[in-house]
């Protein structure tokens, strides 16, 4: 079957709408369990437009089209889609209520309810258009040569890794729902059925994740809806006889015997599909969050030691890598694929290395300043001597997830006294915000401004955020906590890991970012009249020296950074190879 081009996939989709009697459509970047990363079946925004990000969402009207998507974005989805048939608007300067506004009034836009959740609809609405949900993906119709859906089994996540027993996880959860006066909980988000059930599977590429959906009632038995043959006897075994696996064909009946039942929706992490059958079964939908969602991003001593041990051999494949490129870089004979590679081969000798968190991303020159640069051999560039260079990457480990960023600078020369300025501003940010002490209730947004306040001297920003949660062997990508100006305000708790990631990019030239993985853990303040809490820095790898201007830290960054470094030497030297230990004390003397 020859594959459609765009602007036929594009009118395939028209021809679709005028089927269902709508004259638009809404496409997100997401799949039924609303998450971040999807499987090829679930690429419906990058079939239809040829944008490939992580976050955005497409509206589909009868004569113009457009993709909306956050600073992260804004270069990538310009590169590409066919400005012919799309028009690119960034989502927060740009949103789409005003593009509704003035290109849809009197129409009708569908939508998937499987696709979105109902808060997120609701934001969509404006005077004059109308929504409505269709029972058939027009979409999917389209898409004739569409990937089937993944089919990994799901496997025991052993306890040695987990810490607590799944048994355990499930009575703490059920005892919230017993307390709040609710018979059940729809759990949509497949971390959530990882983390609860001690599970982990291979439906995503950089997720261990096993997709499926669950029912979890007040009595703490599960109804596991997930394809029976992704459930071997092993796995079954280890669930045991509270938790019934069900086929997904039979979550509609599941839904209806819940008549005059009190359930919790988590409404921003349901598809609105589940809302809308549990109103039309009779069931009483009660709002709460995802009872999974907040244990599981307080790693207990278990997770936490197994995020230390990750980070130790992680910290040695990137102290060889770093070697290796110090002495290859300035050669000139490199790409961005090729480094990436290397990277990634040194991570694979490691033990309980199960695979990348995520595509690398390996920017040279000016791919650096697109903030989620995703190599191709197409895009693919030589990393020229005297140039920066910006690699972002992470492992998934069975006993933890580490995610890293360092910028580099190729050699032999010297690198320009402004591009230093800028780095250093930026590496001025990452301490403050490792080194700051916060009473408990803070929250990732109220220390924000931590890692700007450099660049904010300067009149320099960067247009995302400046960090995000991190899962034990699940997503790179965790929350419900974040270092954002938009993100939820929700207190920092002991055992949240988050990163800790500022950056500066100048288009067309150069991106840096400094990225270190941070545990929230109590503060050594003696004399505080409240609990405070602090970060631990579980990332182990050097800044690069070439880069940094001493004459702009005080003595207090220069000692962090100093004793950071002395660090990585002590924790990281005896794990590699001699001529690496011998750059590395190079790379870790005291500046």
């Amino acid at each position: 079957m020859t594959a459609l081009s765009p602007s036929q996939r594009l009118a395939a989709l028209r021809a679709r709408l005028a089927d269902a009697g709508v004259q638009g459509f809404v496409i997100p970047r997401s799949d039924e369990h609303l998450g971040e990363y999807v499987p090829p079946a679930g690429e419906r925004l990058a079939w239809l437009t040829g944008f490939t990000g992580s976050a955005g969402m497409a509206i589909v009207l009868p004569d113009r089209a457009a993709v909306f998507t956050d600073g992260r974005y804004t270069l990538q989805v310009r590169n590409q889609t066919d400005p012919a048939l799309w028009e690119c608007r960034h989502v927060t300067e740009e949103p789409a209520t005003e593009w509704l506004k003035a290109h849809a009034q009197d129409l009708t836009i569908g939508y998937d309810p499987w696709l979105h959740a109902a808060p997120a609809i609701e934001r969509l609405k404006v005077p004059g258009v109308h929504f409505a949900p269709l029972a058939a993906n027009p979409l999917d119709a389209a898409w004739t040569d569409r990937p089937a859906a993944p089919m990994a089994e799901a496997v025991p996540h052993p306890i040695g890794f987990t810490g607590k027993p799944a048994a355990e996880k499930r009575a703490e959860a059920a005892a919230a729902l017993r307390e709040a006066g609710e018979d059940a909980v729809v759990l949509a988000d497949p971390h959530s059925l990882a983390w609860l059930l001690n599970i982990r599977g291979g439906d995503l590429a950089h997720t261990p994740l096993a997709l499926g959906f669950a029912l979890l009632h007040v009595d703490a038995h599960v109804d596991l809806f997930m394809a029976p043959r992704k459930v071997p006897g092993a796995t079954l075994a280890h669930l045991g006889n509270e938790v019934v696996v069900r086929p997904r064909e039979e979550l509609p009946h599941a839904l209806d015997e819940l008549r005059g039942k009190r359930v919790r929706i988590d409404a921003e992490a349901t598809p609105a599909w589940f809302s809308d059958w549990l109103r039309q079964a009779g069931a009483e939908i009660t709002a709460g969050e995802d009872p999974c969602r907040l244990p599981r991003a307080c790693k207990n001593p278990a997770e936490r030691e197994g995020a230390h041990a990750a980070h130790r051999r992680d910290g040695a494949a990137m102290a060889r890598f770093l070697h290796w490129f110090a002495e290859e870089a300035p050669k000139g004979g490199l790409t961005e694929i090729s480094a990436a590679a290397k990277l990634l081969d040194f991570r694979r000798a490691l033990p309980l290395f199960r695979g990348e968190s995520f595509p690398a991303i390996s920017g040279a020159g000016e791919h650096g300043a697109i903030v989620h640069y995703r190599v191709t051999p197409e895009t693919n560039r030589r990393i020229a001597p005297d140039e920066v260079y910006l690699i972002d990457s992470g492992g998934q480990f069975m006993d933890g997830t580490t995610d890293i960023t360092r910028t580099l600078w190729t050699g032999p020369g010297t690198a320009p006294a402004a591009l230093k300025d800028r780095v250093t501003r930026v590496l001025k940010g990452h301490i403050a915000l490792a080194t700051a002490k916060f009473p408990a209730g803070v929250a990732g947004p109220h220390l924000d401004a931590l890692a700007r306040r450099a660049l904010w001297d300067a009149g320099l920003d960067f247009d995302h955020g400046t960090g995000h949660g991190v899962g034990s062997f699940l997503s790179v990508h965790e929350g419900p906590v974040a270092f954002s100006r938009a993100a939820r305000v929700v207190p920092l708790r002991e055992g949240m890991i988050l990163s800790d990631e500022p950056g500066f990019y100048a288009t067309g030239e150069y991106g840096i970012r400094l990225e270190n993985l941070l545990l929230v853990v109590p503060a050594a303040l003696p004399h505080a009249t409240k609990p405070f809490l602090a970060f631990e820095t579980l990332t182990l790898a050097p800044f690069d020296r070439a880069l940094i201007d001493p004459a702009l830290l005080t003595a207090a960054e220069r000692d962090w950074l100093n004793a950071y470094h002395a660090r990585v030497l002590a924790e990281i030297g005896p794990q590699v190879e001699e001529p690496t230990r011998a750059w590395l004390r190079a790379a870790c003397a005291p500046i």
